[in-house]
């Protein structure tokens, strides 16, 4: 029996179609730019996005660093939301790395970083602070959606201060097609972004950023520097090209199951699921009572993986069918009913 695993979308994997696309990819080394199905990657993302150019990178983690990297000097600082990937899900790395100071403010219900105090941190041009340079928005946040007026105010804020503006994209297509929207309609309010190919898209590996020309070269050596420069990526690159092209659409799927997920979760006495925040492919339900470490230990032993945080958060993704969903909420009212 194959396990059903609800953890994370980064789970995961790629389609029959992308392996032949991998064992057939023609390669090149991609330092010299001379791989022709990475360069066939990045164009079409580019593309896609609505950007000058693009680059493929190994990680999201070091897609978002790159980037911060390739706006900022050292010294300078971004702002950032206090529960953003980049500020307390990729280990520091853009202080630790580019010595760019983070300045973190609490994020509303919603997942938008308040404009008030978006302004309120902003530094002014003084030898005691650190440069304020960047605004780093998320979206999907926590699987929420940010609202396009919201992206709009706050981008527009942030350009009156001078700042560019870089968007942690990572499950963008998820907001795209949440909100029936071309995913340019999003990314044309920023200087860069960053997406993931290996989440709801399934290739196996892989993120690409994108911007301007000139910003994807500053971002080119970056990528170098932090040991991210592959050689014949483009057996990976294939896979992502079947990412951006075969699997943008199907995310409806993994909205619909989130919201199927949660409403059956809502059925049970032991869970409560806000259902304002299932917007996308995530869930996040709260167990009363009960040990969630208990619950994921009945549920291994069925096949089925979970978090352990409360509250749980249940992903959705190409892996996860209505059968799956339903499989889960089978085997929590047994544990339920045994506790």
């Amino acid at each position: 029996m194959s396990v059903i695993d609800f953890r994370s979308d980064t789970v995961t994997t790629p389609t029959t179609k992308m392996r032949s696309a991998m064992a057939e990819a023609i390669v090149g080394d991609d330092v010299y730019g001379d791989d022709p199905t990475v360069n066939q990657l990045q164009k079409l993302a580019a593309d896609l996005l609505g950007f000058e150019a693009a680059l493929f990178v190994p990680s999201g983690t070091q897609g978002n660093l790159i980037a911060i990297m390739a706006h900022c000097q050292r010294g300078d600082e971004y702002i950032v939301g206090q529960n953003a990937h980049t500020y307390k899900f990729e280990g520091g790395g853009a202080a630790i790395v580019g010595s760019i100071q983070p300045q973190p403010i609490m994020e509303g219900e919603n997942g938008t970083l308040p404009l008030d105090s978006i302004e309120s941190v902003i530094k002014p041009i003084d030898p005691h602070f650190a440069r304020t340079r960047l605004l780093c928005l998320e979206n999907t946040h926590s699987g929420r959606v940010l609202p396009q007026s919201y992206i709009a105010e706050a981008t527009a804020l942030a350009r009156k201060h001078g700042l560019n503006c870089h968007l942690d994209g990572a499950r963008v297509f998820n907001a795209a097609v949440k909100q029936k929207l071309n995913v340019k309609e999003i990314c044309q309010h920023f200087d860069s972004i960053s997406v993931c190919l290996s989440k709801g898209l399934a290739a196996p590996v892989g993120s690409v950023i994108a911007g301007t020309a000139d910003f994807i070269n500053t971002a080119r050596r970056w990528r170098k520097v932090v040991g991210g420069g592959m050689r014949q990526a483009g057996i990976l690159a294939a896979a992502g090209i079947i990412a951006l092209t075969e699997q943008v659409n199907r995310l409806t799927e993994d909205h619909d199951n989130a919201k199927y997920l949660a409403d059956e979760l809502n059925k049970l006495d032991a869970f409560s699921v806000d259902m304002t925040k299932v917007q996308t492919n995530m869930v996040f339900a709260h167990l009363q009572q009960e040990s969630t470490t208990a619950l994921a230990a009945y549920l291994k032993q069925h096949d089925i993986l979970i978090s352990q945080s409360n509250p749980i958060r249940f992903v959705t993704h190409k892996d996860v069918t209505t059968h799956s969903v339903n499989t889960l909420i089978k085997h929590i009212r047994s544990y339920l009913l045994n506790a």
